[in-house]
């Protein structure tokens, strides 16, 4: 009799846990299931939307094929950024030629035909010189060489002055030195022209257009 009230117990416990959830479940509404498995973390989500790990090359000759694709498409990305360079672009120039001031200067400097361009040809002459055996020869070429030094020191401190004047007239408010501007204007017109970077807007016949 006692097993049978006991049973008769447990039954009674049971229909009314399962009546109590059902109340709940009407009052509350449809609750949303459990997804049934772990949240994924951070680090997993990120692997599953850039796919899947390449797998490691096999052979000698995959791998070098692989290093050769690296190679080409940093090979583009270098003639991409020499590209905007020459165009003058300030996101791929460097520090010191950055900013409207140094594009004007540089502006400048190729509006107009300087002795100083001929600095890289001069170091030629003087190479070939040392190379000559007859004493004359050497004498006349360094002497001429000396004058063309004289002359370029001269030019350069003559267009060094007139770029800060011109500057200074532009932009009142510009913070670079006299020197370091006279400097870059040197530095610039001793470059052969079809080697300047970035490369010349103008010519010495725009040198109106410029003012």
């Amino acid at each position: 009799m006692r097993f049978l009230r006991r049973n008769s117990a447990e039954q009674t416990a049971t229909t009314e846990s399962e009546d109590a959830s059902a109340q709940v479940t009407e009052e509350h509404g449809a609750r949303t299931p459990g997804k049934g498995r772990p949240t994924p973390k951070r680090r997993e989500a990120e692997g599953k939307r850039r796919g899947p790990v390449p797998p490691p090359p096999k052979t000698q000759r995959e791998a070098m094929k692989r290093a050769r694709g690296s190679k080409e498409e940093r090979r583009k990305a270098a003639a991409e950024r020499r590209k905007r360079m020459m165009e003058g672009d300030d996101r791929y120039l460097m520090p010191r030629d950055r900013g409207p001031v140094r594009a004007y200067v540089r502006d400048i400097v190729d509006t107009r035909r300087h002795l100083m361009g001929l600095f890289m040809p001069l170091v030629l002459v003087v190479f070939a010189t040392t190379l000559v055996q007859n004493l004359v020869v050497q004498q006349y070429a360094t002497l001429a060489c000396l004058v063309l030094l004289l002359t370029m020191a001269f030019e350069g401190t003559v267009l060094g002055r007139q770029v800060n004047r011109r500057v200074r007239a532009k932009f009142p408010d510009a913070k670079d030195r006299p020197f370091s501007l006279g400097w870059y204007a040197f530095t610039r017109a001793m470059q052969i022209r079809k080697l300047r970077m970035p490369r010349p807007r103008y010519t010495p016949k725009d040198a109106a257009k410029l003012g």
